[in-house]
């Protein structure tokens, strides 16, 4: 898993048949101290997240297809959690 910020929402005019009513949104990869990491991912959203929120991704093709509820799509990644909060242990890095 993965997490993430919302930096925007993607629409797309024509889409698979398996995709259509998905929400597609774009999603930057935090490190924990919640500097940006990596490229940004395309996610379908599965927990009605916004642009701005934190969030938990999934990252496996078959539980993101599944969160989704979407069994035996092509769905690679799901946004699957809105995070709250995020607390570390003191000298944990």
């Amino acid at each position: 898993m993965i997490i993430g910020r919302v930096i925007g929402d993607l629409v797309a005019t024509q889409k698979a048949p398996s995709h259509e009513g998905c929400k597609l949104l774009v999603v930057q990869p935090l490190n924990l101290d919640g500097s940006d990491r990596g490229e940004v991912m395309i996610a379908v959203d599965a927990v009605d997240a916004g642009i701005g929120d934190q969030v938990l991704v999934s990252s496996d093709g078959f539980s993101a297809m599944t969160a989704v509820g979407r069994p035996n799509s092509p769905i690679d990644t799901a946004i699957i959690g809105v995070i709250d909060s995020i607390d570390l242990i003191d000298g944990v890095k």
